[in-house]
C-alpha cells in the first residue's frame, strides 16, 4: 500500500495459520520520553515500542503479525520522527512483524515545546489449540527467568526522581556503568518474541509473564491459576549494578523494587520440571541468559511471589 493510505492491509492466509485466533495489544513508552527529551537520544525508544506490545502477544503464544505507530507532538521534528520511526522498524524487524501504517499528529494546543509522545498497537496470531492459558500449571513446576536489558519503559517516574533528587545530568557518566547516565538508562526493551516462540511451539512452555509495570510481584500471578503462587530465589540470578544503585542511593527497599521494576528478569517463563533443561538449553541457544530462579506452590492467601535472599544480592 502507497503512503497516504487510510488503513493498512494484512494477508493473514499468507501466514501458514490453519485455524487462527487474533490477539491485539497497545502499549506506550512511558516516561521514558522525558529520559529520551533530556538525553537527546531517540534512537532506541521505537523498539521500546514494540517491545511493550509483541512482548505482551508473544505471553498469549501468538506470533505478532503486523504493527502501527501513533506520533503525537506540538510540531514535527523531522529528524527525530526519522530516529524513532528507524528505532520502530529496528523492533518490527526483531520481533519478525510487519510495519504497516501509523498516524504523525501535530497538535500545538495538546503538546508544548520538543514534547512528543508514542502509541503503539500489534496484532498477532495463534493456533486456537496453542493459546498460553497457564491453565495447566501445577505445584513443583519451574520458574525460569529471561534476563531483562535494563529498566526497559517501566519504573521511569521513580528513576527520574532519583536523579533529580541527586541533581544529576543525564549527559553525566553513570555511576553504575562506563557511558553516559542517559544512554544506559535509554537501552531497549528486549524482545523475547522468536526465543519464546520456538520453546513453545517445542511444547516446552505452561505459561509466560512480561514484567513490565507491577515488576515480578504483580505479573507473574496474572499467569497463575487461583491457589498457586511462586517462590522465587532473589540470589539466583544476577542483579546489575544499575539496580543495585537505584536500590541504595534511592533507598528503595528490595518489595518496592519487585513491585516496580523487573529487577534483571524481563520474561518469566514456567515449565515442567521433566522440561526445565531443555528449556534452558534452548533459550541459551536463543542466546537469552536464562536462569532457574524458583518454583510453583500452592497459595492460599493474597501473597502470590515471596522472594528469598534479596536483602542482601539486590543492594550495593
Amino acid at each position: 500500500m502507497e503512503i497516504g493510505g487510510f488503513g493498512g492491509m494484512f494477508d493473514i492466509a499468507a501466514s501458514g495459520f490453519k485455524d487462527p485466533i487474533l490477539v491485539a495489544a497497545t502499549d506506550g513508552v512511558g516516561t521514558k520520553l522525558r529520559v529520551a527529551l533530556s538525553a537527546n537520544d531517540h534512537s532506541s525508544v521505537g523498539i521500546d515500542l514494540v517491545a511493550m506490545c509483541v512482548n505482551d502477544l508473544v505471553v498469549q503464544g501468538a506470533e505478532p503479525l503486523f504493527f502501527l505507530d501513533y506520533f503525537a507532538t506540538a510540531k514535527l521534528n523531522l529528524d527525530r520522527a526519522e530516529e524513532v520511526i528507524k528505532g520502530i522498524a529496528d523492533g518490527c524487524r526483531q520481533a519478525g512483524c510487519a510495519l504497516i501504517g501509523g498516524e504523525t499528529a501535530e497538535m500545538p494546543g495538546m503538546y508544548h515545546g520538543e514534547d512528543y509522545d508514542l502509541a503503539g498497537f500489534s496484532v498477532g496470531a495463534v493456533e486456537r489449540d496453542g493459546v498460553l492459558t497457564g491453565a495447566d500449571i501445577n505445584a513443583d513446576d519451574i520458574v525460569l527467568g529471561l534476563a531483562s536489558n535494563g529498566v526497559h519503559s517501566n519504573g521511569f517516574s521513580l528513576v527520574r526522581k532519583i536523579i533529580e533528587d541527586l541533581a544529576l545530568d543525564y549527559s553525566d557518566k553513570a555511576p553504575f556503568g562506563d557511558g553516559p547516565l542517559g544512554s544506559t538508562l535509554l537501552a531497549p526493551t528486549k524482545i523475547y518474541v522468536k526465543s519464546c516462540l520456538t520453546a513453545h511451539r517445542a511444547g516446552l512452555v505452561k505459561g509466560l509473564a512480561h514484567i513490565t509495570g507491577g515488576g515480578l510481584t504483580e505479573n507473574i500471578p496474572r499467569v497463575l491459576p487461583n491457589g498457586l503462587g511462586v517462590n522465587l530465589n532473589g540470589a539466583s540470578w544476577p542483579i546489575s549494578d544499575q539496580f543495585k544503585w537505584l536500590s541504595t542511593i534511592g533507598n528503595v527497599t528490595p518489595d518496592e523494587m519487585a513491585r516496580t521494576f523487573n529487577c534483571g528478569i524481563g520474561m518469566v517463563v514456567i515449565v515442567a520440571p521433566e522440561n526445565c533443561d531443555a528449556a534452558i538449553r534452548g533459550f541459551s541457544e536463543a542466546e537469552e541468559s536464562v536462569f532457574n530462579i524458583g518454583t510453583v506452590v500452592p497459595c492460599t492467601g493474597e501473597t502470590r511471589v515471596k522472594i528469598e535472599n534479596w536483602d542482601s544480592a539486590w543492594q550495593g
